[in-house]
């Protein structure tokens, strides 16, 4: 279950982010197929390997397996801002979103 999660999880945000799995293989140090081998099921990353892909997401592992958050690097960002803001704005921030929610 979790070795096809990750596989489908890397392609999900690769794609977002709208690199291609060579150059992302590249920027994270490994050759050039390491991604292609990941997104095909022909391996897994280790740890470290997971870690890196992390990184280059700019995602924590608990937001990578969060199964329930398709586009985890913006929520992260969102999170920070939100740190940010006093508490009534942000008050006013969680009713307009409560809103949009409603409406969708």
């Amino acid at each position: 279950m979790y070795e096809e999660f990750i596989q489908n999880r890397i392609t999900q945000l690769r794609m977002q982010r709208g690199v291609s799995a060579r150059d992302m293989s590249l920027s994270i140090g490994q050759n050039e197929s390491y991604i292609n081998q990941i997104e095909n099921k022909k391996t897994l990353p280790s740890l470290q390997g997971l870690l890196y892909i992390c990184e280059y997401f700019g995602i924590t592992p608990q937001q990578f397996f969060d199964m329930d958050s398709p586009y985890p690097s913006q929520f992260a960002t969102l999170m920070e801002d939100l740190k940010q803001l006093d508490f009534e704005t942000l008050s006013h921030l969680t009713a307009l979103v409560k809103r949009l929610v409603q409406n969708k």
